[in-house]
């Protein structure tokens, strides 16, 4: 059996390394045009009971714990004029380590045989041959045949609609992403509000989040729950324009906090928040499957990498665990994965409610401290 694996995220990487700890063979697909070809995001709490998990399965868990940084576990909550409602330090324990995202993709790129990616590769089309086998074809006109395909391609999936008709709608809420560089010596009232490690200052519909990363920087996600004809009307071409509107329906909040948005060294990122129906699932369809985002894209709740990775690994034993037999290995898969991903889907829906939603930030506090 050769496996291939559409998408060189975090998911589709486990998958190919905890294959080739299987000794299958594998070929990851991505559109990118290097592993460097764009910042790989930034933060990432990884949970004990799935991503640690797949990490330890990628018989690479040593190698995370070296990327972990010490101390960025803490959290706190502020009120909008920076009072500290909540403030609690990293206690030690390990239990959900940080560790940059772009740090964590490198260590498992460099865990697969050289040319195992393939980048440059982006799908354009895909069809079914029967018998499970499909054709991909690529941007630079060649193509593929495949005995097994694995869409891990993300909230846009070329993959997915083999499977599904579903497509990801639009959740109500937007990010809007920007840094502060060299915080503690640029804008040390800022830093000092951020604090450690992630600091959340949320109200009914608005919030900014930040979080404190390696060298100083301070990466920011503004929240908005907007329509997305709001965000059409802000010009993200004029990037000092577009950080003032979005500043302004901050107004009279702490300037150290709004300094996240109007003294950014980067041009403010507009991140529309999709999702998958929470449930999604398909039938099955011989020899092609998905994971991660592609399977069950949600709002953001700390979850969806670890999800992702979980997901690859749980799918890469499935293969193992069936040599010759690709059918029993995507049923065994697919029947842990819709009840686990419809439970991490709804969970997620109702922690971001709490975030964000008529009680914030009271709700917020609850769900930090284990009250929700």
């Amino acid at each position: 059996m050769h496996v291939t694996i559409v998408g060189a995220g975090l998911g589709g990487l486990v998958l190919a390394r905890v294959l080739h700890v299987h000794g299958v063979p594998v070929t990851v697909h991505e559109a990118e045009a290097s592993p460097s070809a764009r910042t790989q995001g930034g933060m990432l709490d990884i949970h004990e009971h799935n991503g640690q998990v797949a990490l330890r399965a990628a018989g690479l868990f040593d190698e995370f714990r070296a990327l972990v940084l010490e101390g960025h576990e803490a959290s706190r909550v502020l009120a909008p004029d920076g009072t500290v409602l909540l403030d609690e330090p990293d206690d030690g324990t390990g239990g959900r380590p940080e560790v940059q995202r772009g740090e964590l993709r490198r260590m498992l790129l460099d865990a697969l045989p050289d040319g195992t990616v393939h980048w440059g590769h982006r799908v354009t089309g895909v069809r079914a041959l029967g018998e499970g086998r499909h054709e991909l074809t690529f941007a630079d006109g060649t193509t593929e045949t495949t005995e097994l395909l694995v869409g891990a391609d993300g909230a846009w999936s070329r993959i997915r609609p083999l499977l599904s008709d579903a497509t990801p709608e639009y959740t109500g809420t937007s990010f809007v992403e920007t840094y502060l560089f060299d915080g503690d010596t640029r804008h040390p009232r800022t830093a000092e509000a951020v604090g450690a490690g992630a600091m959340l200052a949320n109200t009914p519909g608005k919030g900014i989040q930040a979080h404190r990363e390696s060298d100083g920087r301070l990466h920011t996600y503004v929240a908005l729950s907007r329509p997305q004809d709001w965000f059409a009307a802000v010009d993200f071409t004029d990037p000092a324009g577009a950080a003032e509107r979005i500043a302004q329906e901050f107004e009279g909040w702490a300037p150290e906090l709004t300094a996240l948005i109007t003294e950014g060294d980067t041009d403010p990122v507009l991140r529309p928040l999709n999702a998958l129906p929470v449930g999604h699932r398909w039938d099955r369809v011989p020899g092609v499957t998905l994971l991660g985002d592609a399977a069950h894209l949600s709002v953001p709740n700390g979850e969806g990498a670890n999800l992702a990775m979980f997901d690859g690994a749980e799918l890469a034993v499935a293969i193992a665990a069936h040599p010759g037999d690709v059918e029993a290995a995507l049923r065994a898969y697919e029947g842990a994965l819709f009840p686990r991903s419809a439970d991490e889907a709804a969970e997620a829906v109702r922690d971001f409610d709490l975030c964000f939603g008529a009680n914030a930030p009271d709700s917020l506090i609850a769900l930090l401290t284990g009250q929700a």
